[in-house]
């Protein structure tokens, strides 16, 4: 457990009492868009109301099966998107009162267009191909469904550095330098091959500082923010591209999207079994499996599920963050310039150091800055004793 007093020394007041502000303001309100969103799956989903809205929407389409499915599909991401706008954009506010948001209204308004729409283009026909094999199927539709869950949660992760994330930054590569010939060395003395390295135009949007590495084999690269490189040191930047390339090391992506794509085909069994309950058919207001009124209350326990997996999902990502800190310790053996780096990350993202544990515990992804620096410190300890 990290030491606090050793957290306090490593901040001033001032910046610690920045942090915890800053938490304070906007949990409630990320929170808050999270309860809201399934308060309006469960209203949708375990009521008739989500039949009604499924009934009305594919109305105005024509009626058939296939409008059903489709536009009760892009009612239900427009509504949920339409339910969490409002706190999503009084986080924006919060975080603009505290230096870390650059870019516009408009722009952002763009990207919350730009996000709906790739929601849209994704949703739209997995739940046609879906409810088309529920159709074919009624009772063992899940098998080849949990098999394309697999199947797609794969291809996502594959084309996610090479589609998506174009869509919402742009990239250009670093330019010829000591900076980029050390990130490549690193990368080499760590045994990774590694294609490019890029900037990402971060700066557009937030002051907030990262690095990344992302894509597998002939697409790896790292990507580091503009922000990270304007403020930080060069030892820094190969800190935090050390961390990453640990990721890479101990194969974090391709071991999380197998385990992703294990854990898609095991959900769709447990929502087929779920879906074709017949109290919840009927609190639901549709007819059977195959009906496309049955669509909100598959989202209501897509999203019921989703919630209640977060904590296990945030334990395991914050395992997976302290051994890349230790990797980057042991790669680069410079515990000094690695708290260095994390105090300011901690800063310029104005993080609090050590939030309450079960703050920690519930939401985070990764180990508290106190924690990380605490390791660190005991890793050096450890060091020095051999």
């Amino acid at each position: 457990m990290a030491d606090t007093a050793s957290t306090d020394a490593d901040f001033t007041p001032q910046e610690l009492a920045r942090g915890r502000a800053l938490r304070r303001a906007r949990l409630p309100w990320a929170l808050g868009g999270q309860l809201a969103s399934l308060a309006l799956s469960a209203v949708l989903g375990f009521t008739a109301a989500g039949a009604g809205l499924v009934g009305a929407v594919g109305g105005w389409f024509g009626g058939s099966w296939a409008a059903e499915v489709l536009a009760g599909s892009a009612a239900l991401v427009l509504l949920g998107r339409a339910v969490t706008l409002p706190f999503s954009a009084r986080v924006r506010v919060v975080s603009a009162r505290y230096g870390l948001v650059t870019q516009g209204w408009s722009g952002w308004a763009v990207d919350v267009l730009r996000g709906t729409a790739v929601t849209l283009a994704l949703f739209l026909p997995l739940a046609l191909g879906l409810y088309a094999l529920i159709g074919r199927s009624p009772d063992r539709w899940w098998i080849p469904a949990a098999a394309a869950a697999a199947l797609l949660t794969v291809a996502l992760s594959f084309l996610h550095p090479l589609v998506f994330e174009p869509l919402f930054n742009r990239f250009g590569p670093l330019p010829e330098g000591e900076l980029r010939t050390s990130l490549l060395e690193l990368a080499r003395r760590d045994g990774i091959a590694v294609r490019d390295v890029l900037v990402a135009d971060a700066s557009r949007r937030t002051t907030a500082l990262n690095a990344y590495v992302s894509g597998f084999g002939p697409t790896r690269r790292i990507v580091v923010y503009d922000t990270l490189l304007s403020t930080a040191e060069p030892r820094e930047i190969e800190l935090v591209a050390a961390h990453e390339l640990g990721h890479v090391k101990h194969r974090d992506v391709a071991t999380g999207t197998v385990l992703g794509a294990l854990g898609a085909a095991l959900v769709v069994p447990v929502l087929a079994a779920l879906l074709a309950w017949r109290p919840l058919l009927d609190a639901a207001g549709a007819a059977d499996v195959q009906d496309p009124r049955s669509l909100p209350l598959l989202a209501a326990l897509a999203a019921l599920l989703g919630a209640l997996s977060t904590p296990v999902q945030c334990a395991a990502s914050r395992r997976i963050e302290a051994r890349a800190d230790r990797h980057a310790l042991e790669l680069t053996g410079d515990a000094q310039q690695f708290i260095a780096m994390q105090r300011r990350l901690a800063v310029a993202n104005v993080a609090d150091p050590y939030p309450p544990r079960a703050v920690e515990l519930l939401l985070a992804t990764h180990p508290s800055t106190g924690r990380r620096i605490a390791a660190a410190r005991s890793w050096l300890a450890a060091r020095e004793a051999r």
